[in-house]
């Protein structure tokens, strides 16, 4: 928790400078398109400090290009002195969706011509470099020769595909986001010249510094963990990795597991031992997370140490859901108390909560539904609502 930042002192005001340094810390912000309450980057970073401010995010992403948009596991936002690292995922990316484009072999037409891979890259690239910052809505033509295959890729349009294809192989960045829709540009005007021109790495080195700096913001995991954290290198290089490290740099440690499975191996610094005893400990308060919250994103791994089984239910049959559509995680202390359903009903200007469970051999006191309607409050005002509802009728205090 220390390690992602989930010690830090919730209240204390937060500069431009810090929310730099805690996106540093992280590693990454995860995006997603749901904004059952607000977007799932803001809600990591509300959760580590109320002071967060969207627009400090949008100018570290848009003004100073200390952010860049990309792939780790899923979207995330990543801090731009790591995009040379990102040349091996780039080439790994074409790689991989060229291979994508083989079999389902997209194609349009253009007056009766088939146009191929290369031509639309060609195309596209000449758009974006003659017209600068484009929507993928903005290259969009109706083709009456192309039908939707359930094999294509993503059943895009082709020139949506190519903007794709060209933004997750390096050649375009993402400027900025219009509502949440990717604006593509030329990498060459998004991100700063001295970071483009620093080289890339061999894989070995990529691979080095990808569970270096993976087990740096774990603080101990099993070589799977490491391999998961950037989504970037698979179990077998982590693997590998761990085994050539063992020794002064790397340590193999058990884990206690706090679901009642057996103790798991994992490896940790020498120093973590010593570290333990004088880790901060985290605010009282109770926060709600985001599904993608960096401490509950491997579900795994949150299972084993918090005895939190959770999972999203958006793609269960509502008659289903043990729980809710989009449910959320709360934290009380060092402690996975609950989960609570709710959603910013915007056109009444109201977060309502329309489900709340409490993990078994958790109370609900007093105490605890005021400290959780002080966070709902604090939402609330975040994301701009007026007030909160509620449907259990013991929160109505």
């Amino acid at each position: 928790m220390a390690r992602q930042g989930l010690c830090l002192p919730p209240h204390k005001p937060q500069s431009k400078a810090d929310l730099q340094a805690l996106i540093h810390r992280l590693g990454f912000v995860q995006m997603d398109s749901i904004r059952t309450v607000e977007r799932a980057h803001h809600m990591v970073l509300f959760a580590r400090n109320q002071n967060y401010r969207r627009e400090h995010l949008r100018q570290l992403l848009e003004q100073d290009r200390h952010l860049f948009e990309h792939w780790t596991h899923d979207a995330a936002l990543i801090p731009t002195e790591f995009y040379h690292h990102w040349r091996h995922r780039f080439a790994l990316a074409e790689v991989h969706l060229r291979e994508r484009w083989r079999k389902s072999r997209p194609t349009d037409s253009d007056g009766g011509r088939r146009i191929g891979f290369e031509d639309m890259m060609e195309t596209v690239k000449r758009h974006v470099r003659q017209n600068g910052p484009t929507l993928a809505r903005e290259l969009k033509t109706k083709s009456s020769g192309q039908q939707k295959d359930a094999n294509s890729w993503w059943q895009w349009h082709p020139s949506k595909t190519a903007l794709e294809f060209l933004w997750r192989t390096g050649e375009l960045s993402v400027s900025r986001r219009e509502g949440f829709q990717k604006v593509y540009d030329l990498s060459a005007r998004v991100i700063p010249k001295q970071v483009r021109q620093k080289a890339g790495q061999s894989k070995d080195g990529f691979i080095d510094w990808a569970c270096n700096n993976a087990l740096d913001r774990l603080a101990f995991a099993t070589a799977g963990e490491l391999a998961a954290y950037w989504g970037s290198v698979n179990a077998a290089e982590a693997k590998s990795w761990c085994a050539g490290n063992l020794g002064e740099d790397l340590i193999e440690v058990l884990v206690e597991s706090a679901d009642g499975s057996p103790a798991k191996p994992a490896f940790a610094r020498p120093e973590l031992l010593a570290e333990t005893g004088n880790a901060a400990m985290p605010p009282g308060r109770l926060r709600v997370l985001s599904p993608f919250d960096p401490l509950v994103r491997d579900r795994k791994r949150l299972r084993r140490l918090f005895n939190f089984d959770y999972r999203i239910e958006i793609f269960v049959p509502e008659a289903r859901r043990k729980y809710g559509y989009y449910v959320f995680p709360i934290l009380e202390k060092d402690r996975m108390i609950g989960r609570i359903d709710m959603k910013a009903r915007r056109d009444v200007e109201t977060l309502h909560v329309t489900g709340l469970w409490h993990e078994p051999k958790v109370k609900p006191t007093r105490a605890r539904s005021e400290g959780l309607i002080a966070e709902l409050n604090r939402h609330a005002k975040f994301i701009g609502m007026k007030k909160v509802s509620y449907e259990p009728d013991y929160l109505k205090a």
